[in-house]
């Protein structure tokens, strides 16, 4: 199981979000680069979500086949 970061959002006087403060352990992983150009930092943006949502469906339960088809007919 992955660490949970604690994400700040910043807003402005009208309390519309204006910027994300991350930790730097979590900065760190997503750009273990200094020097990224914004297509870089989407990508590793992308590939860190890809990741967690892999590893989240690793630990979740699967369904037979029945369990998964009434669980879609619902």
């Amino acid at each position: 199981m992955q660490p949970q970061f604690e994400v700040e959002y910043l807003t402005d006087k009208a309390g519309q979000p204006k910027a994300v403060v991350i930790p730097i352990e979590l900065w760190n992983q997503l750009f273990p680069q200094e020097d990224l150009s914004t297509e870089e930092m989407v990508e590793a943006i992308e590939d860190y979500c890809l990741s967690r949502a892999m590893n989240d469906a690793e630990n979740s339960p699967l369904l037979d086949r029945d369990a998964a088809l009434a669980y879609l007919e619902e």
